[in-house]
């Protein structure tokens, strides 16, 4: 009868540990779910920005047409990627698109004094701030979920209830130039 007791409670034991272990995994499917949502939440109000700042160079650099084709193209594929690897891709775009659109810029003292491009100025500076806080806070996240996903003996459970690695969010290896922030002070 014992022997009974002792099996039972073990298996008691093991259910108990399998339920922990998912909600442990779901929850952190779900927290890594909702720190790409902030990710995409910072990314649109970059691309907000923008055409405003577009708009406002434009005014005293109208022969620049290319730049502002380039930025508008780079920032159309950046709001259409969804997957991170994709969407990282598109940033760099973005980002090398927007460090041109900066250089135009320095080309007109009067450009820069203008109060308009200014403050457009210091809210992409602050919007480039919190993509980074959130990139760190997804990839922490992201990188959390991988490793309960792969560690025994939780990737047992991860593997019979089909959970997955999920993508980092990080610049390509290919575009160092990436890597350098974007310029915005003058």
């Amino acid at each position: 009868m014992t022997t009974l007791y002792i099996v039972l409670a073990l298996v008691v034991v093991l259910v108990l540990w399998a339920i922990l272990a998912f909600n442990r995994l779901v929850t952190l499917k779900n927290r890594a779910k909702e720190a790409w949502a902030d990710i995409d939440v910072q990314l649109k109000r970059r691309y907000d920005l923008i055409p405003n700042l577009i708009e406002t160079v434009k005014g005293y650099a109208a022969h620049e047409k290319t730049v502002f084709e380039d930025v508008t193209n780079a920032r159309t594929k950046a709001m259409s990627a969804t997957a991170p690897a994709d969407k990282a891709q598109a940033e760099n775009m973005l980002s090398g698109t927007l460090k041109s659109l900066f250089a135009v810029a320095e080309n007109y003292p009067d450009l820069k004094a203008n109060q308009n491009f200014l403050e457009l100025q210091g809210e992409l500076t602050d919007t480039e701030d919190k993509i980074q806080a959130a990139r760190r806070f997804y990839n922490g996240t992201v990188m959390a979920l991988n490793t309960a996903e792969q560690t025994f003996p939780t990737n047992l459970i991860a593997g019979s209830f089909g959970f997955g690695p999920m993508d980092l969010f990080q610049l390509g290896a290919a575009d160092e130039a990436a890597r350098e922030p974007v310029k915005v002070q003058f």
